[in-house]
C-alpha cells in the first residue's frame, strides 16, 4: 500500500533524511521509532503532503506521489498529530471540525456520519458541541482521530499521536487506534520515541538515527532482543517497558 525508496530531504545545508526506504502492506502498520531530531517526522511530513522539498520516489496503493498532491490524496490519506490541543480550532466545536472534511470533499450524509464517527472512536454525543478547551487531553485526541476518519482514508499517518497524553490514556488511544486499523483496514505508519508504544501497534519497526533507517525488524525480534543494529540495541536497553507492550 505505501512505497518508499530512497527519501531524501534537505533543510539549507542539512540532510535531515537520507535515503529512507520501506514499504507497507494493505491493512498493515509500520512503526518508525528513534531519538528527537532523527528525521522520522519529517519522514511522514514529506509522505503526507506538508513538505514539498524532497527526492526520491514515494507511492501510495500504486500511485506515485508528487511534491503537490491533489484532493483526492488528502481525503485517501490523513494525519493524527502529536498535540491534540493545537490541531483543532479552539473556536470551533467538535461539531464544525468534523462537519468541515465532508464539506471540504463533498461528503453527504453529514449527520449520520458525525454520529458514527463519535461512536467510533467512544465519545459521547453531548461532546458534539463542546469547544476542545472543555474536553480532556484524551478525548481531544479522540477528537482529532475521529476527524481523520471522516473521509473514510485508507492511509493514516501517526506522529506521536500518544506522547502528550497521560501513560492511561496512551494505552486507551492505542486500543482505539489498533481496533480501527481491524475494522477499516487502514494501513498505518506511526512515529514514535516511544519504542513500548510503537511495539504494542506495529508488528514491524524501522529504527532511525541521523535521518537514516539503520534497522528493520520484526516486533518480536526486537522483543526478544534479537537486534543488529547497536543504536536499536542501545534503544531497547533504554526502553523499560517493552517487555511488558
Amino acid at each position: 500500500m505505501i512505497v518508499v525508496d530512497n527519501l531524501c530531504v534537505r533543510f539549507d545545508e542539512v540532510e535531515a533524511v537520507k535515503n529512507v526506504s520501506f514499504a507497507v502492506p494493505r491493512g498493515s502498520s509500520l512503526g518508525i521509532v528513534g531519538e528527537s531530531g532523527s528525521g522520522k517526522s519529517t519522514v511522514l511530513r514529506a509522505l503526507s503532503g506538508l513538505n514539498h522539498d524532497w527526492t526520491g520516489h514515494m507511492a501510495i496503493d500504486g500511485l506515485p506521489l508528487t511534491p503537490r498532491r491533489s484532493r483526492a490524496f488528502f481525503r485517501r490519506v490523513q494525519m493524527v498529530f502529536q498535540d491534540p490541543y493545537g490541531s483543532l480550532h479552539p473556536r470551533q466545536t467538535v461539531d464544525r471540525a468534523l462537519f468541515e472534511p465532508l464539506v471540504v470533499h463533498g461528503i453527504a450524509d453529514g449527520e449520520a456520519r458525525i454520529m458514527q464517527a463519535l461512536n467510533e472512536v467512544a465519545l459521547p454525543p453531548e461532546v458534539r458541541f463542546r469547544y476542545p478547551h472543555q474536553l480532556s487531553g484524551g478525548q481531544r485526541q479522540r477528537v482529532a482521530i475521529a476527524r481523520a476518519l471522516m473521509s473514510e482514508p485508507k492511509v493514516l499517518l501517526l506522529d506521536e499521536p500518544t506522547s502528550a497524553l497521560d501513560v492511561s490514556v496512551q494505552a486507551e488511544v492505542l486500543n482505539l487506534l489498533a481496533d480501527l486499523q481491524i475494522r477499516r483496514d487502514i494501513t498505518t505508519v506511526m512515529v514514535s520515541h516511544n519504542l513500548a508504544v510503537i511495539a504494542y501497534l506495529c508488528p514491524t519497526i524501522a529504527v532511525m538515527q541521523a535521518g537514516e533507517i539503520v534497522e528493520t525488524l520484526p516486533t518480536e525480534e526486537l522483543r526478544a532482543g534479537r537486534t543488529r543494529h547497536p543504536h536499536t540495541t542501545q534503544l531497547r536497553m533504554l526502553s523499560t517497558e517493552l517487555e511488558e507492550a
